[in-house]
């Protein structure tokens, strides 16, 4: 189904605006009670963000009150040389373990790590700070690694990561033993920074610097902000996802930079209430939500908000993903508003028979059964590198439902974009370049 509104003079175009906005926020309201499999799933309801209103800047400055553990009275050299491990770890459970307020410090200079986790419960009702000013790097030698992560925060309640300093992953090192290109089933390399069980976590000002693998992976958290972080590494740099997040509720990315070889952002099953707010993703493959579906029995999605994010020589704009032959989940309730794309080659996609780059080896050719609903892209602008700027490829089984479209305004520099769509029930309301689908 097509639905095309047109809004002809200023008080027809005011009743209109009004009622998309009405329709939108409706439809996003009712998104997070959608059903699977006929089941009632229940309301995403997000809760309170322990950081609002927080100056998160002050937490730059140690209080009177606190206690600081700097890693060099633990022994660590900022030398760039001597494996700093065991020292960070005795710091930090120094820091952990104190019953008031306490910061773990990373003052200048270069210290070598290698893998390392930074684990709770921790004492105290106070979030545990760590600053970082100088550069952390990573050993290059991956047989040293047990598991797919470099730094690990894990089991904490109330963390604050803040400074101006780098996480060197030294991905450059080991990038050419990854065998992820075309190969869904590769051995993940270390990510630069996981944070795994954290509840009130906050990631601010850092840099993320060529990791092995994905930089910033966040999973099985709740009430995570991530706030003007750098993120780095080249663009043809592989599986280096910048922002990974699963199994979270309520994360806010906001006022990064991400520039990247994989998805500036990426959101998989378990992905609740995350909301991304004035991102620049470029280079990078944009920010998706997705792949879904390529494991058995996965969470739904839903909740997703970006807004004012501007794209540069992405591969995508803003992308939905999911494998073919899935089983049985949802996608539902997203919102892409107020976004800039600058020469993409894909700027709006929808892609349910994506397969990771291994379709020339026999992709599954059964229809994804993941159900895409209420998707809204409002007030989206800019060019695109290919003629179809805008790629609705939903499943024949369970088409794509409620997709809304309200001032489109994409450009082609040859000749004019176009849309393709197939199994999907689209509205359009408002200016559409391309033009709608037939």
């Amino acid at each position: 189904m097509v639905v095309n509104i047109n809004i002809k003079n200023n008080a027809e175009r005011a009743v209109g605006v009004r009622a998309i906005v009405v329709i939108v926020l409706f439809a996003l309201a009712t998104a997070c009670c959608e059903a699977k499999g006929g089941r009632h799933v229940g309301r995403v309801t997000p809760r309170v963000d322990p950081f609002r209103g927080a100056h998160l800047g002050r937490t730059d400055i140690a209080g009177r009150n606190e206690k600081v553990f700097n890693v060099l009275q633990f022994g660590a050299k900022p030398d760039g040389r001597k494996d700093c491990t065991q020292s960070f770890v005795r710091a930090w459970r120094a820091a952990c373990d104190f019953k008031g307020r306490s910061r773990l410090l990373i003052p200048g200079g270069t210290f070598l790590l290698s893998e390392i986790v930074f684990a709770g419960p921790c004492s105290g009702p106070d979030p545990k700070i760590v600053q970082v000013i100088g550069t952390v790097k990573a050993t290059t030698d991956v047989s040293e690694y047990s598991s797919s992560e470099w730094v690990l925060f894990e089991s904490i309640n109330g963390l604050v990561i803040t400074g101006r300093g780098t996480f060197d992953g030294q991905g450059d090192a080991v990038w050419k033993y990854n065998d992820c290109r075309g190969n869904s089933n590769c051995v993940q390399l270390p990510s630069n920074i996981k944070f795994n069980k954290v509840t009130g976590g906050v990631l601010r000002g850092i840099t993320s610097l060529n990791s092995k693998g994905v930089h910033i992976f966040i999973t099985n958290c709740d009430n995570i902000r991530v706030r003007k972080v750098n993120v780095i590494a080249p663009e043809d740099s592989p599986n280096t996802d910048g922002i990974h997040v699963s199994h979270s509720n309520n994360v806010k990315i906001a006022r990064t930079v991400i520039r990247t070889g994989d998805d500036c952002i990426s959101m998989i099953q378990g992905a609740t209430n995350v909301a991304i707010n004035k991102v620049a993703c470029g280079p990078g493959h944009g920010i998706s939500v997705g792949s879904l579906g390529k494991y058995p029995h996965e969470e739904d999605v839903r909740g997703i908000y970006v807004k004012n994010c501007t794209f540069t020589g992405t591969d995508n704009g803003v992308r939905i993903k999911t494998w073919p032959g899935s089983d049985l989940s949802a996608a539902s309730g997203m919102l892409f508003q107020d976004l800039i794309m600058n020469n993409v080659k894909n700027p709006i996609i929808i892609d349910q028979g994506y397969c990771g780059g291994s379709k020339s080896r026999g992709c599954n050719k059964s229809p994804s059964r993941v159900k895409i609903s209420t998707v809204h892209y409002v007030n989206i602008r800019g060019t695109s590198t290919t003629p179809e700027a805008v790629k609705l490829i939903c499943s024949s089984q369970f088409p794509c439902q409620d997709v809304h479209f309200y001032n489109i305004d994409l450009k082609y520099q040859r000749s004019g974009a176009t849309a393709t769509c197939s199994n999907a029930k689209a509205w359009y309301a408002g200016r559409q370049n391309p033009p709608p689908c037939k």
